[in-house]
This record gives C-alpha cells, sequence and structure tokens, in this order.
C-alpha cells in the first residue's frame, strides 16, 4: 500500500472515521484484490476500539490510494482472515 491515503466521501457513509480507516489500515490482518474487479482493494482491520473493519480502496498512483468504502465487517468477509 502506498504512503498516501485519499478519501472519497463515501468511505464515511457508515459512520466510520477517517482516524479509525487509518488505523486499521495500519494493522490490516488481510490485503488482498477484489475477485472480478480491476483496480479494486479490500482491507480487513482493527480500528483503534477493536472492531474488525472492511474497506475498500483503489489505487491512484504507486504512491496513493483513494478509499472509498468502510463499514463494520460483514461476515461474508470473515474466510479472508484464514488466508
Amino acid at each position: 500500500m502506498g504512503a498516501g491515503i485519499e478519501f472519497n466521501q463515501a468511505a464515511f457513509r457508515h459512520g466510520i472515521t477517517e482516524e479509525r480507516i487509518c488505523y486499521a489500515l495500519k494493522r490490516s490482518q488481510y490485503e488482498g484484490p477484489m475477485d472480478d474487479y480491476e483496480n479494486k482493494y479490500i482491507v480487513l482491520g482493527f480500528d483503534n476500539s477493536g472492531n474488525l473493519l472492511e474497506i475498500f480502496y483503489n489505487c491512484i498512483d504507486d504512491e496513493t490510494i483513494n478509499v472509498f468504502h468502510a463499514m463494520k465487517c460483514r461476515s461474508i468477509f470473515y474466510p479472508l482472515l484464514d488466508e
């Protein structure tokens, strides 16, 4: 993941703050490409309150990502933690 993080307003739709997103990104438990999508990635990580978040982003360039989705992790993504 690149050093820079940009945020689409949609990333905050579920009430997750920028601080919580950044915390989870830095402590990711899983990161990988989304199946069937080009340039769409998922991160599962714990925020500063211990909540597991799902975060989706696109790469803008080699140094910057654009976070466009963040919410409490849905159970459909739990199996990724075993990879």
